[in-house]
């Protein structure tokens, strides 16, 4: 198999942020792997695909709107891909609008089911300044 390129993993990294904003809890389940792994606020998460999804339908927040900014795409190997990006979102959390900056990053692994994301970390900004 042939690398991606970096407009197919930026179109897949944009679908899960589409998935996120609509809530739709399908879509995401279905761009994840089997068990994913996340850092952020909260530590290091392992995260199953029907978690997933119910996280992003049942969640008590809403994505208004996001921008990426500072793409960066290697692949390391044919069927892996890793982005890394800033990203300015605005949130309701808790029913408290936001508007959040952060660096983030996912890694991307081709299978049996396309293109699965099987790890994401997200890195707050402060004072608007990039990583």
């Amino acid at each position: 198999m042939t690398n991606a390129t970096k407009e197919e993993i930026i179109a897949l990294e944009t679908s899960y942020w589409e998935a996120m904003k609509r809530k739709d809890g399908q879509r995401t389940s279905q761009l994840s792997g089997k068990t994913s792994l996340t850092t952020g606020m909260r530590g290091v998460t392992t995260i199953s695909k029907d978690k997933m999804g119910k996280m992003t339908e049942d969640g008590h927040w809403t994505l208004e709107s996001y921008e990426f900014d500072d793409v960066e795409v290697v692949t390391p190997a044919p069927d892996v891909a890793i982005i890394a990006y800033t990203v300015k979102q605005k949130v309701t959390m808790d029913g408290k609008k936001q508007e959040l900056h952060a660096a983030d990053s996912s890694t991307w692994v081709r299978g049996a089911n396309g293109w699965e994301c099987h790890a994401h970390s997200e890195a707050f900004l402060q004072d608007g300044k990039s990583a």
